[in-house]
């Protein structure tokens, strides 16, 4: 017989593995970006200043 509490374990924990690194992963590309923008608008108000 098909032990259906360990086959919904699994599904379910590794579900929320992906979850976590889906969201992990968005965190880092947010940090790139923000640290992009600081970057570019730090360079944008030097050329401004000349």
């Amino acid at each position: 017989m098909t032990d259906y509490k360990e086959m919904y374990f699994l599904l379910f924990n590794k579900i929320t593995e992906t979850i976590l690194n889906l969201q992990e992963v968005q965190q880092q590309a947010e940090e790139m970006y923000i640290s992009q923008e600081n970057f570019l608008s730090h360079i944008i108000n030097l050329s401004a200043k000349e």
